[in-house]
């Protein structure tokens, strides 16, 4: 249970007592209280029960609590919707009622309705509200030696070049993925597990989608042999299937899914039959 009450983030609150308006929610040191109006009660929730709920401000700036979760918490990146424009700003649909503010001068171009943008949510230093921001490179950090190779992030991809894919990594840094490495569906504004693949010497990172080496060998056999027994100990499918094919079934490249199969063969584990691979028993 949260002490005190977070702006912009996820807060464990007890409900203290039943109003009109809705339930009022305490911290733990009941020094601060908040509304979670009647649209988010649900017939389960009693006074004294603990409840997650996520923190912002209405249109008098008042702490609200929902229990919703927006596409981007502060600090958090999301590729964001505009919804709406003014001669102040846009603003962009995030996943509740009331829409995140991106303020003109927080702005790179011109923001049209319609159009998806990369946006940071942060507190506004001056309001207190919680705002979008699109110039985001301070927001980056650039001191990336803490990670190894395979270290699991999350990431968001939210540019497409002609080298690959631009990626937020872990809400806090710039990485890449390369198009010959990517073996499966990706487009901008996607949220993914990933792995790192290198560490750049200007910070950069470089991605990748499975883990490298031996590890991720291991990742691709086992998914071979998930697949299998999924489907009865047989898959139509050999080192001589079309590539996009292999690609579109099992996240590997041709050559990764020809290194899987002489793997498997060599443990003993598949044979090659007719049109296709096969468990052995």
């Amino acid at each position: 249970m949260n002490k005190t009450i977070e702006l912009g983030t996820i807060n464990q609150l007890q409900i203290n007592r039943v109003t009109e308006p809705g339930l009022y929610l305490v911290s733990q040191n009941e020094e601060e209280s908040v509304l979670l109006p009647n649209a988010y009660i649900t017939s389960s929730m009693q006074v004294g029960d603990i409840i997650e709920v996520f923190i912002y401000t209405d249109s008098e700036d008042r702490l609200v609590a929902t229990t919703l979760t927006p596409y981007a918490k502060k600090d958090e990146f999301g590729f964001l919707e505009v919804v709406d424009s003014s001669k102040f700003g846009a603003f962009m649909n995030w996943g509740l009622p009331k829409d995140l503010l991106v303020p003109k001068n927080k702005q790179k171009t011109p923001f049209v309705v319609g159009e998806k943008r990369l946006i940071r949510v942060v507190e506004d230093e001056n309001s207190g509200r919680l705002i979008g921001v699109e110039k985001i490179t301070s927001f980056l950090q650039k001191d990336t030696q803490h990670f190894k190779q395979n270290d699991e992030v999350e990431i968001l991809l939210f540019a497409k070049t002609p080298m690959g894919f631009k990626v937020i990594v872990n809400n806090n840094y710039e990485g890449m993925i390369f198009h010959n490495e990517i073996f499966e569906k990706v487009k901008v504004g996607d949220k993914k597990k990933a792995f790192i693949k290198l560490v750049r010497e200007d910070g950069k990172l470089d991605i990748a989608l499975q883990k490298v080496g031996s590890k991720g060998d291991d990742d691709a056999v086992n998914k071979v042999l998930s697949l299998l027994e999924k489907n009865s100990g047989f898959l139509p499918y050999t080192s001589k299937s079309d590539a996009e094919v292999i690609v579109k079934i099992f996240g590997l490249s041709k050559k990764n899914f020809k290194a899987v199969l002489t793997k498997l063969i060599s443990r003993d584990k598949i044979e090659n039959v007719q049109n296709g691979i096969k468990l052995k028993k």
